[in-house]
């Protein structure tokens, strides 16, 4: 494939945009290639700038289940747009949607409407200190929840320590109530809350942890999230940006059969356009403001055009969509395996319904140590490969790969083929 007019735009847009785009993962430096640069979406399928086309699995980071341009949504965002864009005014599509979040999702009583799911965790951890009290929060390694000051911090080498800045502009002061742990060890989370008693605010973690790739809770694990928290007097927050009404109407929660106290959500809810949200107990929604103390707002938040797009999304998901997501990515996964398995390439698939990644080691990958053990180098050109035959796949090890109802047996096989062919070439390439 030619990638020149993809190519002449990055260098235009590095003298503009920091690395030449508004969010890093996008610029490809982790698979050392060139973005194409999209020009249209429809169904499962991106064209570029220079006339490619692709099967897509990224999906735009999550949002679209339903595949692009789907013909609901669309007309929802147009029909609403003809009415006006944004008011900073209430609307009855707010109510409406406010309404169909609580009734999907029981654990949601209450919910506040927002622009991004950095703004979600964002606000759900003010919350969450604001309700209890308290200061300190627990996270995980390889759990990303936006670009929140507080929580871009990481844990060393499996220890749980007092969170160090991941980000330079980030003071230490900012991180030092923030405390990270492994993901999927329940007995340093049990040390830790032992160890912190009444101090400790909240946990935050995802379900479904996706932005290390897609990496599954062990057994007991979120139980025992929801077990210590309670006994501590602290709160569970659930991030579901990415999870939330993707593996279920309900979300990791209704799969799980888990109830947190509040939830982040986001990317589907939107549909693809920019909405997220944050909900929970009454008796902690109520101390959001102008009811209570804990100040938080946002100009275009609920605005008409997004509201509209997330109840248009929202009533396609229906049992059948997600009987659907599981037989074509349960074919997807078993194809990836036994394509590697073929071409005797060390790879494991994990996946929790339309989210999964194809990991190159030859363990489990359980929490962020084990992704980093991962063959990166062997991803970046396997990804390389697959863009050259029309697959485009998060260019990153660290990413989940997203399913949709618009793919079909046919752009899953074709995907398939094209896997075993690279694996094959990747496989010949090491000798």
């Amino acid at each position: 494939m030619e990638f020149t007019r993809s190519l002449e735009l990055l260098n235009q847009a590095e003298e503009l945009l920091p690395g030449g785009v508004n969010s890093p993962v996008r610029a490809f430096r982790a698979v050392e290639g060139t973005p194409p640069f999209i020009v249209r979406a429809e169904g499962c399928r991106l064209t570029d700038a220079d006339g490619n086309e692709f099967i897509d699995y990224v999906g735009s980071w999550g949002p679209m289940l339903f595949g692009h341009a789907r013909p609901e949504v669309v007309r929802a965002v147009q029909e609403a747009a003809a009415d006006g864009l944004s008011f900073g005014a209430p609307t009855a599509r707010e109510v409406e949607l406010a309404r169909r979040i609580t009734r999907m999702i029981p654990s949601v009583e209450m919910v506040r409407l927002v622009n991004s799911g950095t703004e979600a965790t964002m606000s759900a951890i003010r919350l969450a200190r604001g309700f209890t009290g308290r200061a300190k929060v627990v996270k995980f390694e390889g759990c990303y929840h936006g670009h929140v000051d507080a929580l871009l911090a990481r844990a060393g080498s499996g220890a749980a320590t007092f969170g160090t800045p991941d980000s330079a502009g980030v003071p230490p002061g900012t991180v030092a109530d923030t405390v990270c742990l492994p993901y999927n060890d329940a007995g340093a989370f049990r040390q830790v809350c032992d160890s912190l008693g009444g101090d400790l605010a909240c946990v935050i973690v995802e379900p479904v942890a996706g932005n290390m790739g897609c990496v599954p809770p062990d057994a007991g694990f979120l139980e025992t999230l929801r077990e210590m928290t309670e006994d501590a007097g602290a709160l569970l927050i659930f991030d579901e940006v990415m999870t939330g009404f993707r593996l279920a109407p309900g979300g990791a929660q209704e799969l799980f059969g888990i109830r947190p106290d509040l939830t982040a959500l986001g990317k589907v809810l939107g549909g693809g356009l920019p909405l997220a949200a944050y909900g929970g107990r009454a008796d902690i929604m109520r101390q959001v403001a102008p009811e209570g103390p804990v100040y938080q707002a946002g100009t275009l938040s609920g605005n008409p055009l997004a509201t509209a797009a997330g109840l248009a999304q929202l009533e396609l998901c229906r049992p059948e969509a997600y009987e659907y997501l599981e037989e074509i990515s349960t074919r997807l996964g078993t194809g990836l395996q036994e394509a590697a398995d073929c071409a005797g390439i060390s790879a494991r698939v994990q996946r929790v319904g339309s989210m999964l990644t194809l990991f190159f080691t030859d363990r489990p990958v359980r929490n962020f140590q084990d992704a980093l053990s991962c063959d990166r180098r062997a991803f970046a050109r396997f990804h390389r490969l697959m863009l050259e035959r029309g697959i485009y796949l998060p260019p990153s090890q660290f990413e989940a790969w997203f399913v949709s109802t618009a793919h079909d047996r046919a752009a899953v096989d074709q995907t398939v083929e094209a896997a075993a062919a690279s694996l094959r070439d990747l496989a010949a390439e090491r000798g």
